[in-house]
């Protein structure tokens, strides 16, 4: 449980490290195009990478596979401070990588190894992420600044990847060649498969366009920008108990889409009151946003509940974020758009109210009790 945990952990450190001395980066000389390239990279590893997962655990297994991740994760971390912008974005890239590898592996973890505890482990490990990801946006400059250097900012977090590494190294074992593996194609053909997959996609939506977006909101409703990025960080720090209760709640459930129809509700609110009162009730509206994005381990949980097996897991984990990171990706970059077209965030919220709709409608045939049925080789 504690190796599973550290894991967790530097999952998103190296993404929210590297937001946080991002602007201080151009300072040095990194330039705005290559700022760009930087902030497209991870969610295009989480696609890109995330979909070759089943081949390498195919070959090596779940357990070796999360050692491979852990060792991509430190490998670009080490090498994303050696000198130039080309080893940045290239160690970025390399870490991103093994993060994408991670994320689809530890749903098939949780359900190797604890079969009884998928709710409990899944709020678990989505709770530790989440802190993790704070973690790293809160101390990488404090620690820049008192080492002087913004190369100790972002190499630090390559010893958290190498401790995680040293803590699961026991438990890796060989897969055994002579176990079924799921026939790719079934998943594919499955709707359950791709309700799972829409809602893990309308939920990362939601959760981008937050995170990218939620400070301008509140900024343009009058505040400064320090009490902007203060109400963002309380809503992620709201979030978490949330995360935790929500997959716990979802075991103990026959049909989880009631719990992603309340869920999804409180998210429809926040976006709600931002629309119709940004400034009167910002700290309202920025719990709401918190604890509905209890959504995503709750989709987690969905990938270990309606599989059979690890490899199935591991098979429905790769499908849903290779392809929801993928649709979810345009989110911000739409409500910029329409933003920017606009004058106003109206046709924003309208669009997040409407995904917020299509998640609902997936999240009652994704939360159906039951297993998919999967063709095997």
């Amino acid at each position: 449980m504690i190796a599973v945990l550290l894991v967790a952990f530097n999952l998103r450190l190296a993404i929210t490290s590297l937001g946080a001395l991002l602007d201080h980066l151009g300072d040095l000389g990194v330039s705005a195009a290559a700022q760009g390239v930087l902030t497209s990279v991870p969610v295009l590893c989480f696609a890109a990478v995330g979909a070759t997962a089943m081949a390498l655990t195919r070959r090596i297994g779940v357990d070796r596979g999360l050692i491979v991740a852990l060792g991509l994760i430190a490998a670009g971390l080490a090498l994303r401070v050696l000198d130039g912008t080309p080893a940045l974005v290239a160690g970025t890239a390399v870490a991103c990588s093994g993060i994408a590898l991670g994320n689809v592996l530890i749903p098939a973890i949780v359900k190797e190894h604890f079969p009884h505890r998928i709710g409990t482990m899944t709020g678990a490990y989505s709770a530790v992420l989440s802190l993790g990801s704070a973690v790293g946006a809160a101390a990488t400059v404090p620690i820049a600044d008192a080492a002087g250097s913004w190369r100790a900012g972002l190499g630090v977090w390559a010893l958290a990847a190498v401790a995680a590494g040293v803590a699961w190294a026991p438990y890796c074992r060989r897969r055994d060649p002579q176990r079924a593996q799921v026939r790719g194609a079934s998943l594919w053909r499955s709707p359950i498969a791709w309700a799972v997959t829409l809602l893990f996609a309308t939920q990362s939506l939601n959760a981008y366009v937050m995170m990218s977006w939620l400070p301008s909101v509140y900024a343009d409703a009058g505040f400064s920008d320090a009490k902007a990025g203060l109400l963002l960080a309380t809503s992620i720090v709201i979030g978490l108990p949330f995360f935790f209760v929500a997959p716990v709640v979802a075991v103990r459930l026959r049909h989880r889409g009631h719990l992603v129809l309340a869920l999804t509700t409180l998210t429809a609110l926040g976006w709600v009151g931002l629309w119709v009162a940004p400034a009167g009730g910002a700290w309202l509206w920025a719990a709401l946003l918190g604890a509905g994005g209890a959504v995503f381990p709750v989709a987690l949980a969905l990938f270990a509940l309606r599989t059979s097996s690890a490899t199935d897991t591991a098979s429905l984990s790769m499908m849903a974020q290779s392809v929801g990171y993928l649709l979810a990706a345009g989110g911000p970059f739409l409500v910029g758009v329409l933003h920017d077209a606009s004058g106003s965030w109206a046709a924003a919220f309208a669009l997040l109210l409407a995904t917020a709709a299509v998640q609902v409608v997936v999240g009652y045939v994704a939360g159906r009790p039951g297993k998919i049925a999967t063709a095997r080789l």
